[in-house]
């Protein structure tokens, strides 16, 4: 019988713990015992987002708050600024397209972080647009992008707005919502929550609300105006996913014991050890601007990216990701969120050293594992 290991950037590993939780007996949704833990739950998120602002949730993947984010900000016609790093940036040009939203892409090689004098340049070129949608993390490269210097060029312009898709950096690492004036967040479950997916968390700033309030794109479920009257009566517009928030409720509960800063400091302790490991073989990052959520791998010369994933998965019984888009096959990507530890690092890094052997590849096998160890046992 294999084991089996997810370390894939999304869906993640999910603990005993909370998925005890979620197989509790169902709540009703409507009831005064479901609105009190939903209460708690949305206090609780404040503290994870760094905001005072109402945090909405929505029963979907994080696309969904995504989606949400383009229909309820802006109106067909209106313009927006887009910044693509990789797959998930160009999303968010396909959401503005079906929602008739003129996009203004500033086009990023993959792999990089955007310049933000480019990004002044484009606001300056471009005053009539409404909102500026960008990756905190882009997930398909592995590389962080500068949210709070874009953030500060919009503190002072009152008709822009800074929509930040942070599904895979929101818990990975510091995220000041409310600080650097960031005006909708967004993140879902099955990332650094270390949850099933299905919940897409989105906080929404004063100044986005005043965009939301005059926008005409049409929208039913994915209503910010309707889930804001819905908090107010401590409850949700619709059927919410009852006991994926049973489980929300559980990993907030362990963030805030453990500490925002402490939970930054293990997704980095997990990165930096992984990469030591990639360093000791001789492997090239893939990122020049890496982040603490994913470690992005460059395949060697002769190797097929998506063979080795396919061999760790299938005959390892270790699931890492692959490239997408324009780096399909030629990257590999080892997750550092959910229920993970430095043995999890450890057990990924043996596993890529033999299937790249395997492979063809000249590798000493135990070298990265022997970086790793190091690395860990010092730090």
């Amino acid at each position: 019988m294999q084991k089996r290991y997810l370390m894939a950037p999304g869906p993640v590993a999910v603990s005993p713990e909370v998925l005890s939780k979620m197989s509790e007996p169902i709540i009703h949704h409507r009831s005064p015992q479901f609105s009190a833990i939903l209460q708690r739950i949305r206090e609780d998120l404040k503290y994870l987002f760094q905001t005072q602002n109402d945090v909405i949730m929505f029963a979907s993947s994080g696309t969904g708050g995504m989606e949400a984010a383009v229909a309820n900000l802006l109106s067909p016609g209106d313009t927006a600024i887009v910044i693509r790093a990789g797959k998930f940036g160009e999303r968010w040009t396909e959401l503005c397209e079906a929602y008739g939203i003129k996009a203004v892409n500033i086009d990023v090689p993959w792999g990089d972080a955007v310049n933000v004098a480019t990004v002044e340049q484009t606001l300056n070129a471009f005053p009539e647009a409404k909102a500026v949608f960008m990756q905190a993390h882009e997930t398909s490269t592995g590389a962080k992008q500068p949210v709070k210097e874009i953030a500060a060029l919009l503190k002072n312009r009152e008709n822009t707005v800074l929509a930040v898709d942070a599904i895979t950096a929101l818990g990975v690492y510091e995220l000041k919502t409310d600080e650097w004036g960031l005006d909708v967040v967004i993140t879902g479950s099955q990332k650094a929550l270390a949850l099933p997916p299905g919940l897409a968390l989105v906080s929404v700033s004063e100044k986005a609300m005043n965009l939301v309030k005059k926008s005409t794109s049409p929208r039913y479920y994915f209503n910010f105006l309707s889930e804001k009257k819905s908090i107010a009566k401590q409850t949700t517009a619709f059927t919410p996913a009852v006991s994926l928030i049973m489980g929300l409720g559980t990993v907030l509960e362990d963030i805030k014991k453990t500490g925002l800063e402490a939970v930054f400091a293990h997704h980095a302790r997990l990165a930096a050890g992984t990469r030591a490991a990639i360093s000791a073989l001789g492997l090239e990052l893939y990122t020049r601007v890496p982040s603490e959520a994913v470690t992005v791998v460059k395949t060697p010369e002769g190797i097929d990216g998506q063979a080795l994933v396919k061999k760790l998965r299938e005959e390892y019984g270790i699931t890492i990701a692959g490239g997408q888009g324009q780096a399909k096959g030629k990257i590999f990507r080892i997750s550092h969120m959910g229920h993970l530890s430095e043995w999890d690092m450890i057990i990924a890094i043996a596993a890529v050293e033999r299937g790249l052997k395997s492979l063809g590849y000249p590798i000493e096998l135990g070298k990265g594992v022997s970086a790793a160890q190091g690395y860990f046992a010092i730090h």
